[in-house]
Parts: C-alpha cells; sequence; structure tokens
C-alpha cells in the first residue's frame, strides 16, 4: 500500500505518484503547519542484492531545510453535485473536464515543478468517495491508466469509501461502488462511448439544466432527456388547422410563438446533430407532430412510471436501436418524464446488449454522463438480466454465421425446376442432413409472443416498483417458466384404432445362470390388442425374475399388411422427425423406448443377420425406417 500518514488533521494521505500526487482528506483546511509524509533517506541496516540503484547510487532525498511545502486544491467548494433527494455523486463528466483543467494548471505552474500536489477533501464520507473517485476517473480518462492501477492505491483505505446510491427518495438497497465507476468509464472508453476529444463543456452544462432542455449524451448514438411539454399532446392530423403551423424548418422552430424555449432546443439540436428516432416511455404531454415535420421518427413504447420494462419491449427496442445506428447511421433520443429511471433502463439494456458492460458497470458510466440515472428496483432488474442481453448478442452473431455457413455448402437452387428435383430427391432419400433452420427457437431481435421462449425473468419476478409507484399491469394471460405446454390427448376411439395395429417387440434376456449361450433371443411374437382384451393381454414384453440386464428392440415391419405407418398417428413428432423431414415414419410414443443398460452383445453374425431392420434403441428419440439416410439420421440423434 502507498505510503501514508495520520496526524489530528488528517483522515488519511494517499501517495499516487512518489513525491508528486497525493490524495487526502482532512478535517480542516490544511495550511503549512499541516504535516505531510515526505520521503526519508534510506537506511541500510543490512546487506541487500545488488542493483542498478546501487550502481547509479540511491535517489538523492532533499534535506529538510531544502523540502518545499506542498501544493494544496480541493474542489470541494467549486464543483458541487446537484442531488435530487439523498444521493451524492458520482460527480459527472463536465466536473471531470474542469477538474482536468484546473489540474494541468497547477501541475503546467513553474513554482510548483518540484512540489508534492495534494488534492484533498474534506473527511466526511461523501466527500471522500467523491474525491477518490474523481481522480481514479481522471487516471483512466486522462492519463489512460489501467483501472486496476488507478484503483490500488484506495483499495484498502481505512475507512473504506462510502458507496453511492441511487436518486430515490426510499431507503437505498443498491449500492454503487468507486471501482464501479472507475471500470465503468475505462469499459466505455474502451468501446468508444466515452470520447473526450471532441467533448463541449460549455455545451453540456448549459443543456443539463431544466431552463435549457435538460438533456444529455450519454454515447454517440444515445441522447437522454426529459419530457418536453406543450399543448395538444396529441398528434396533429393533416386535416387540423394546426396543421400549417407545425415547424419544418429550423427558423419556423425559432418563430413558433406556443413552442416552449426548452422544447425550441430540443428540436433544434435533435435536427442538427443528426436524431433519427424518438422514442417516448411516459405518457404524453407533447405532440409527437412536431418531432415528425423536422423529419425525425417518432415512437411510444410506454409504461408505467417506476417498474421495469417486459422484455419483448426492450427486444423491440433493441431492434429499432440497432438498426438506427448501423443502417440509417442515426442517433436515437430516449426520454421518460425525467429521462432517469425507464430511459436508463432501455439504454443501459442496449449497452449491454452491445458492448457487454456489466450491470453496475453501465449503470455507473450512465450516471457519470447524466446523474441520477436508472432507480429503485431498475438496478436489481438491470443486474438480474444482464446476462440475458449479452446472450442475445452472442446468438445474433452465432445464427449469422451458421446461416453464412449453411448458404455456402448448400446455395439455393438457381431456377424452380431445380428446386422441385432437389425437393423431391431429398424425400425419396430422406437425408440425414437437418434442414436449413435456425439453431435456436427463438430469433434473438424478433417480436416474442408472451416471451414464451425467453432464458431471462419473467415478469412474475420483476423486483417490486418504487414506492409510491404501484404498478397497475395486469398478471392474467402471462407464461410461467415452468408450466407445461398444452398436450393433444386422444379420443377414446382413436385408441381403440390405435390398439387394432399390429406391434412387434422383441425382448432380450442374459441369464446369468444359463451357460448354454450367453444371450437368448425369443421368437417373435405378434399380439392383435383389441378393445375387448383384458389388460393382462395387452403386455407384449415378457419378464424373466433372473435377467439382470434389459435390451428392448422395436421391429417394425415392412409388410404393407401390417399398416406401420400410422402407428402412432395423431401425436407430436419426435426430434428425429424434424431432422429427417420424414412426416410418417417415426418412433412415436406407441413404441417402446427404454434405456439400454451396459451389457456386451453377443458376436454371434449368423443370428445378428436374422435380426435385419432391426436396430437398438439408445433410450433417445430415434427414426426407424428402412432408408439408410433415416439410420444416419437417427444415429446422429442419439448422438446429441
Amino acid at each position: 500500500m502507498a505510503p501514508s500518514s495520520r496526524s489530528s488533521n488528517s483522515g488519511q494521505v494517499i501517495e499516487y505518484i512518489p513525491d508528486r500526487l497525493y490524495l487526502a482528506s482532512y478535517l480542516h483546511p490544511p495550511n503549512a503547519e499541516t504535516l505531510f509524509p515526505y520521503h526519508e533517506a534510506p537506511t541500510r541496516g543490512s546487506p541487500s542484492k545488488r542493483s542498478q540503484r546501487a550502481v547509479d547510487g540511491p535517489a538523492p532525498v532533499p534535506a529538510k531545510s531544502e523540502r518545499q511545502a506542498p501544493y494544496y486544491f480541493t474542489v470541494d467548494d467549486s464543483l458541487l453535485y446537484n442531488a435530487f433527494h439523498h444521493d451524492f455523486g458520482p460527480l459527472h463528466i463536465g466536473h471531470l473536464y474542469r477538474f482536468a483543467l484546473h489540474f494541468h494548471d497547477i501541475l503546467g505552474a513553474k513554482e510548483n515543478q518540484h512540489r508534492p500536489i495534494v488534492f484533498w477533501s474534506r473527511a466526511d464520507p461523501r466527500s471522500r468517495a467523491n474525491a477518490a473517485c474523481l481522480l481514479a476517473c481522471y487516471m483512466v480518462l486522462i492519463q489512460s491508466w489501467p483501472p486496476h492501477l488507478a484503483l490500488a492505491p484506495i483499495a484498502q483505505v481505512d475507512p473504506p469509501l462510502m458507496p453511492f446510491r441511487d436518486a430515490g427518495y426510499s431507503q437505498a438497497d443498491y449500492g454503487i461502488t468507486v471501482q464501479d465507476i472507475v471500470y465503468g468509464v475505462w469499459k466505455a472508453k474502451e468501446e468508444g462511448c466515452c470520447v473526450l476529444d471532441n467533448f463541449d463543456l460549455d455545451e453540456y452544462e448549459r443543456f443539463e439544466r431544466v431552463e435549457h432542455g435538460d438533456f444529455n449524451w450519454i454515447t454517440p448514438h444515445f441522447l437522454a432527456f426529459a419530457s418536453p411539454q406543450s399543448i395538444p399532446a396529441t398528434r396533429i392530423p393533416e386535416s387540423s388547422e394546426l396543421y400549417a403551423g407545425l415547424p419544418k424548418t429550423l427558423s419556423a422552430v425559432d418563430t413558433h410563438p406556443t413552442l416552449s424555449q426548452p422544447f425550441k432546443n430540443v428540436l433544434k439540436h435533435f435536427s442538427e446533430r443528426n436524431i433519427g428516432l424518438v422514442v417516448r416511455l411516459n405518457s404524453p404531454l407533447y405532440s409527437p407532430s412536431y418531432f415528425e415535420s423536422l423529419g425525425i421518427q417518432h415512437l411510444d413504447m410506454i409504461f408505467e412510471d417506476g417498474t421495469c420494462p417486459p422484455l419483448s419491449t426492450v427486444r423491440k427496442f433493441i431492434k429499432l436501436a440497432h438498426e438506427t445506428i448501423t443502417v440509417r447511421k442515426k442517433g436515437i433520443a430516449v426520454h421518460c418524464k425525467a429521462g432517469l429511471g425507464r430511459t436508463g433502463c432501455l439504454i443501459g439494456a442496449y449497452l449491454i446488449y452491445r458492448h457487454g458492460f456489466t450491470a453496475n458497470e453501465i449503470i455507473s458510466f450512465m450516471r457519470f454522463m447524466r446523474p441520477g440515472m436508472v432507480v429503485g428496483p431498475q438496478q436489481h432488474w438491470l443486474h438480474i438480466n444482464q446476462g440475458v442481453f449479452r446472450e442475445w448478442w452472442i446468438e445474433e452473431r452465432l445464427e449469422r454465421k451458421l446461416r453464412k455457413e449453411l448458404l455456402a455448402t448448400n446455395p439455393p437452387p438457381s431456377t424452380p425446376i431445380r428446386a422441385m428435383q432437389k425437393t423431391s430427391l431429398s424425400r425419396s432419400a430422406q437425408a440425414s442432413t437437418p434442414p436449413s433452420r435456425s439453431p435456436s427457437n427463438r430469433t434473438p431481435l424478433g417480436e416474442m409472443d408472451d416471451e414464451r421462449r425467453n432464458a431471462g425473468v419473467q415478469e412474475d419476478y420483476l423486483p417490486a416498483p418504487t414506492p409510491g409507484q404501484p404498478r397497475k399491469t395486469s398478471r392474467n394471460g402471462r407464461h410461467h417458466p415452468y408450466q407445461r405446454d398444452a398436450i393433444s390427448h386422444p379420443t377414446v376411439e382413436e385408441e381403440q384404432d390405435a390398439s387394432e395395429k399390429n406391434t412387434e417387440v422383441i425382448s432380450v434376456h442374459r441369464r446369468s445362470n444359463d451357460a448354454e449361450s450367453e444371450e437368448e433371443w425369443l421368437l417373435r411374437t405378434r399380439t392383435h390388442r383389441k378393445a375387448s382384451h383384458s389388460p393382462g393381454r395387452n403386455e407384449t414384453i415378457r419378464s424373466v425374475s433372473q435377467s439382470t440386464t434389459t435390451t428392448i428392440y422395436q421391429v417394425i415391419d415392412n409388410d404393407a399388411s401390417n399398416d406401420t405407418e400410422n402407428v402412432g398417428c395423431g401425436r407430436p413428432k419426435t426430434v428425429a422427425d424434424h431432422l429427417t423431414g420424414s412426416p410418417t415414419r417415426s418412433a412415436s410414443a406407441s413404441g417402446v423406448l427404454t434405456k439400454v443398460r451396459g451389457s456386451k452383445r453377443s458376436n454371434d453374425s449368423a443370428r445378428a443377420k436374422d435380426t435385419s431392420g432391426v436396430r437398438k434403441t439408445s433410450g433417445r428419440v430415434g427414426s426407424v425406417s428402412a432408408a439408410p439416410g433415416a439410420n444416419s439420421a437417427a444415429r446422429k440423434v442419439s448422438a446429441m
């Protein structure tokens, strides 16, 4: 740990750069009488290994009379956090930019070239946390330090740094640490989401104010803002008298008689900065026609204030946002009533999906860009579903890769005649290769019906809403993650018809006391089961009490009189049906499938020849057919 010193006026002095930069906290403003941990001359009490320092000599340590007093500076009274409720930080990107300007002026001054620089704060927990976070973020963003080195000096401070909390008014139940802020800022820099080269401090500080529009750029593609207000609050049709007064140019926006100045700033800035889509998450407070008249697409994705969006809404938003960014090359502006909670949920979900942030990192980074984002249970919602959002991105990449490989190996036919020939050949030969389809049953960016195949947590497990903002969504019709799908049960007539079918079962027993042969093949028995038979006569499998292992074989006679293609009619298809494309010949639920226990088969080839058309089932669903292609497909299913 870096050298530190304690005194009656200091909480702790932490060395960031030896003899140059220090982080400290004081009960009272430091002065010339404040103790400072100067480096002392090293004492050689025992011999040590010879090193380059021994060759060059130890670094000169100035005498006490020659030591220069440290230069102390603080931002406690100049860079203030505008709290919403009980939140106190972290300081945003505008604060960091001002800190960097001031710090560089101090470092560049001639009188400070050989003096230790001490960045200090008050000793209360909130001031210490903000100062440590600001300096560590400066090291990562401005000095390009890796995050672990920027955090190393403050990793074991005593007392520990206070975690940050959300902007809600209820008791905080989710904390964000200084480490989360630093790693979130570093991740954003690595992903190109936080670029200081073209950062405009004046623009940031102007438009973050409510009277000027209350909006902030989160990334170069996403802007978060509070809902404007105007009358009327509905879309203006072309037949209305107000339609002719809609502004279609920036000059018309400036001269509009009824629009407020914050709304005018929003419209002008969006047009100048190439915003292509505005997403509204709250109840209407303005007419979307003002955006549409300027060529900006407007979309409503409204959900209750203080709650978390359903994952179907998140997928729809991600699909539209990704298309707007990558295809249309435009930006997206998202707002709810305040532009903090619901807005942070959707923007954070996309950034996790696209760039692989963790929930804590994205919450930290968004608050660094726009203070107060993501409130209350929405923090837990992002934490719970962060893996789902990242999985969507991986699935999309994987499906695109598999689709390209399938198109490369199986190019589409050039003419309709070839397509028909290829289809007929595949049906007759029952090719073993699976059809060209998606490896997953859900499309990563497609619409979801009641979130039936969602890998994430269902709405039943979403965190509770913020106190004072009850949810009003109905719980009827929701899909439980473990409920069973509806199964079509056959009628009595169908069961009677199925009982008339011919089934052939071969049971092989290995007796432990049989000295004559290791395996005894029982004769093939053919049983006609009818509705009048007693339950005892329906048994087609003989059991031997002395047998140790049992292997079940299923034989389907190729004789047309047995009507084997109708066996299992009316029951769901198996996995092999989908892979082979065979709609009729299948191992259905009427067949006998049992797990094969470990036993060695006889090497008697003569008896093996008599069992042509008989295959051993492995406990997995397979397709039994006379065609060799179907057998190979069934082997693939058994190997899955």
